[in-house]
């Protein structure tokens, strides 16, 4: 069983909107980089969001600097874990990251999107006080493990969101 351990969240007084990943996989803990899978959709999906159709050919801080151009922040649910592996459903003894003193720290966040079901679950875990304080929406997973969703799907789910936040509501869960 390996460590795992989340990155700095990438974020700044103009975000807005912050996507909560799981924990990083093993290629992006190794690259240390956020969604550094080759094979992960996330930055074509958020290149589609964000108007700039080549983001994932961009330099890492030039993704991040991006987002946060969009007022888009970065960061995880999950703080530490023990994974052998890449996959949410191997996660064992996690523990989460602050995640309310990282909105208590920034307050212009008003949208917290939960890319994938196990950020999303470790949320509702760790934060359902948080679920009726902010526009809290569950994302279908943007990881090569989510075949049930081609490219396109995944880009009309998250781009249909960036135009209608009500949709994908968690707070309608409950």
């Amino acid at each position: 069983m390996n460590n795992c351990k989340s990155f700095k969240p990438s974020i700044d007084n103009n975000s807005k909107i912050l996507i909560l990943g799981s924990m990083p996989g093993v290629k992006s803990l190794e690259e240390q980089q956020y969604y550094a899978h080759p094979q992960n959709r996330f930055w074509k999906v958020m290149g589609v969001i964000c108007n700039e159709p080549k983001l994932h050919e961009y330099s890492y801080d030039l993704k991040l600097k991006t987002l946060l151009k969009n007022n888009i922040a970065l960061w995880d649910t999950i703080k530490t874990c023990n994974r052998e592996g890449s996959l949410d459903s191997d996660i064992q003894n996690e523990t989460p990251n602050d995640i309310k003193g990282l909105l208590k720290k920034y307050p212009n966040i008003k949208t917290i999107c939960l890319n994938g079901n196990k950020s999303y679950f470790a949320f509702k875990k760790y934060f359902p006080v948080l679920l009726g304080k902010y526009n809290c929406h569950k994302m279908p997973s943007t990881s090569p493990a989510n075949a049930r969703y081609s490219l396109d799907k995944l880009i009309a789910e998250w781009h249909f969101f960036s135009y209608n936040p009500k949709s994908h509501s968690i707070l309608n869960e409950f």
